[in-house]
């Protein structure tokens, strides 16, 4: 079993910077790869960034390119979200999520999840 624990929402103008925490725990090395996911109210959870945790390689949604980065720290088992430039629209619970294959990383197909921390950006 692998543990994830958020950390790092809050409140925030439009504008604004957030840093957002994800802590591993577990069995951390079964994991290929790390997700944030967001939740707005009323809407389908949505993709948001993914990180691999030997490469380090990346892949971000659109509506977040150039606003927000995916890093890792591998001795920590830690990942981050840099959200800047935040705008009203991305008000949501933010969920951090380890993928155990390529393929599951891949398909979006996460198989742990955090309890969420929520980012509220006013206008």
């Amino acid at each position: 079993q692998v543990q994830l624990v958020e950390s790092g929402g809050g409140l925030v103008q439009a504008g604004g910077s957030l840093r957002l925490s994800c802590a591993a725990s577990g069995r951390t090395l079964s994991t290929y790869g790390m997700g944030w996911f967001r939740q707005a109210p009323g809407k389908e959870r949505e993709f948001v960034a993914a990180i691999t945790w030997r490469s380090g390689s990346t892949v971000y949604t659109d509506s977040v390119k150039g606003r927000f980065t995916i890093s890792r720290d591998n001795a920590k088992n830690t990942v981050w979200l840099q959200l800047n430039s935040l705008k009203p629209d991305d008000t949501a619970v933010y969920y951090c999520a380890a993928a155990k294959t390529p393929q599951a990383l891949g398909a979006r197909r996460y198989d742990y999840w955090g309890q969420g921390t929520q980012v509220t950006v006013s206008s």
